[in-house]
């Protein structure tokens, strides 16, 4: 007989009825009913449910551990009575009586719970990570995640794609966020950075004459954290060459489609070939984002020009100075009070906006002020326009575009939720295409890439010489699902001549380019192919099929909001010796 077990603590049926067995895992649940010892046991696979009674030597050992130990259980398997069967367990037709226990590791008491899956605080489930993956939604996550990282793996290759690898000491780049930086001990002054991306890498990869690539990229990024952003994540990366903007979204659109039809558990998902594309200027009006959920049917409107000529002097006074009112409907909204709506306008200033106007209407009624100054002719024209109904609300965002569109979004994403709008059990995806290729930045009070500095620009270099440069779009994509962005992508530039014309518009030298981008600028020098590609985040695809808020919950062992590893205490401090080592003195902050 093995040293451990015979058998998993999943796998033991009714066929088994009879057999001596060998059971290893950890005390999950402990139940004492006078003299008999309920126990279930639990390793990865599944629980087992473990009984023995006064007759049994193993009732001595087991009464006294505490649950979380680790035993090894040597035992008979009994059917369970009709009455005590467990229909929600795998094994719930049997159980097996305990004749001997071994003890492999007794536990203390616990810093958090295991069974029972309470919310628990994140700082105490981070810093007892190996705890809390014991816990049963977690186990699922992150065996979730090992599933679809496969079948992401085995569709790609399915799709001629080959799998490399690229550094991960690189050199640091001055565009992106900050990078994280690692000393030379060789090189003395000199760091290399983390890489934010494999980008350049799998560029050269196309350079080189490799067709299709792709790998399972870590990726590296200094950047302020959020709910569905991690400092280290993880990204399926690739590049593909002698491709078109077709080629890459016929090539990606089956892969994620099969995957979230795969792990989706029954909802639906849009289908591959079908993905939807909406251009970046109609995202901005008709969403206020370029991550748009299509799953809240609202539709943004500009509703500027009703505005030119008003008697609501506040939005006329913003439309005549350049700004801009969109129009955000709240259906059948009739029956609620006037404070549904002034939440709304609060809601809107608690996120820092100045407010979110409104106009009211019950049976043909309208009310609120913006309707009551602008006039029931004015806004019957309006409303027959948007082709909104005689008990439908509607919000207002007011001021400069960018501004407007925001709060519009926000607004859009609230009346849906708060109206309960939001279509369930559903994957919905799509591409946001024809991104500009530039922007006034108005800090800067210069132009500058508004996306990504390699792409190619829509008409090339014509487009570059002879357009606006407010006007030229880029070959750039995102795909997004549910409201959440899961990769940029573009055609990459692969010109020379392009390239330093485009950043020549955005305020760099030839010399800043040959300075930074040096290895790129120089490859394509000697032959580059037309190439393009994508990286969709991982860790958000397996968040949004686990469906959890928090990409915490879906990395085995993440950093928290702070960028710490509460678990192993990084980052720490380290000795002076190996200070000196990478020639580092640490300048302490000056203490506020």
């Amino acid at each position: 007989m093995h040293a451990y077990r015979t058998h998993t603590c999943a796998a033991l049926r009714a066929e088994n009825v009879g057999q001596t067995v060998r059971l290893s895992g950890w005390v999950h649940r402990k139940r004492d009913h006078g003299g008999v010892l309920f126990l279930d046991l639990r390793d990865h696979y599944g629980i087992t449910q473990v009984v023995c009674d006064s007759d049994s030597p193993a009732l001595e050992v087991l009464d006294h551990l505490r649950v979380e130990s680790v035993v090894t259980i040597d035992g008979e398997v009994k059917a369970r009575s009709a009455e005590t069967a467990n229909p929600n367990l795998p094994t719930g037709g049997i159980e097996v009586y305990a004749r001997s226990a071994t003890v492999q590791s007794r536990a203390e008491e616990l810093p958090l719970p295991v069974a029972g899956e309470q919310d628990y605080p994140e700082d105490i489930r981070l810093k007892y990570r190996f705890i809390d993956l014991r816990r049963e939604t977690m186990h699922r996550n992150i065996m979730l995640r090992s599933e679809v990282i496969a079948s992401l793996r085995r569709r790609m290759i399915d799709q001629g794609f080959n799998e490399f690898q690229t550094p991960i000491l690189g050199a640091s780049s001055p565009e992106g966020a900050r990078d994280y930086l690692v000393p030379s001990r060789l090189h003395p002054g000199r760091f290399y950075a983390l890489p934010q991306a494999p980008q350049m890498f799998k560029q050269l990869l196309m350079v080189a004459g490799f067709d299709r690539y792709f790998q399972i990229a870590p990726c590296f990024r200094d950047e302020d954290l959020r709910a569905d952003r991690s400092p280290e994540f993880y990204q399926l990366d690739f590049e593909m060459s002698f491709v078109t903007q077709d080629d890459v979204f016929n090539a990606i659109e089956p892969v994620l489609a099969g995957v979230f039809e795969e792990f989706s558990g029954g909802k639906s998902v849009t289908p591959a070939g079908q993905f939807p594309r909406i251009p970046y200027k109609e995202a901005m009006l008709n969403y206020g984002t370029d991550k748009p959920d299509l799953r809240n049917p609202l539709l943004i409107s500009d509703v500027s020009h009703h505005f030119e000529q008003s008697g609501f002097g506040l939005f006329e006074k913003i439309v005549g100075a350049g700004g801009v009112v969109r129009a955000v409907p709240a259906p059948a909204t009739h029956e609620k009070s006037r404070k549904f709506f002034d939440d709304m306008n609060d809601w809107a200033r608690k996120e820092g906006f100045a407010g979110l106007g409104y106009v009211t209407r019950k049976q043909g009624e309208f009310g609120g002020p913006i309707a009551k100054n602008h006039g029931p002719d004015n806004m019957a024209r309006l409303y027959a326009e948007l082709g909104l109904g005689e008990n439908d609300g509607l919000f207002f965002a007011a001021g400069k575009e960018k501004e407007a569109a925001r709060l519009a979004g926000a607004a859009r994403t609230r009346v849906g939720e708060e109206l309960g709008l939001i279509e369930p059990d559903c994957f919905k995806f799509c591409w946001i295409v024809d991104f500009p290729m530039f922007e006034y930045d108005e800090d800067q009070k210069k132009i500058d890439f508004s996306h990504n500095p390699f792409s190619m620009p829509q008409g090339e270099m014509e487009a570059l010489e002879t357009q606006d440069p407010l006007e030229v779009r880029a070959w750039q994509y995102d795909i997004v699902c549910n409201g959440y962005e899961l990769s940029s992508g573009a055609i990459r530039n692969h010109r020379p001549e392009i390239m330093y014309k485009a950043f020549e518009i955005a305020g760099y030298s030839k010399a800043d380019v040959d300075e930074n981008f040096s290895g790129m600028i120089e490859a394509f020098k000697l032959g580059a192919p037309p190439h393009g590609g994508s990286a969709p985040g991982i860790d958000r695809i397996v968040m949004l099929l686990a469906d959890e808020p928090n990409i915490r919950e879906v990395i085995a062992f993440p950093l928290n909001q702070r960028a710490q590893d509460l678990m192993m205490g990084a980052p720490s401090e380290v000795s002076a010796r190996q200070l000196r080592d990478v020639h580092i003195r640490v300048a302490a902050p000056k203490a506020d």
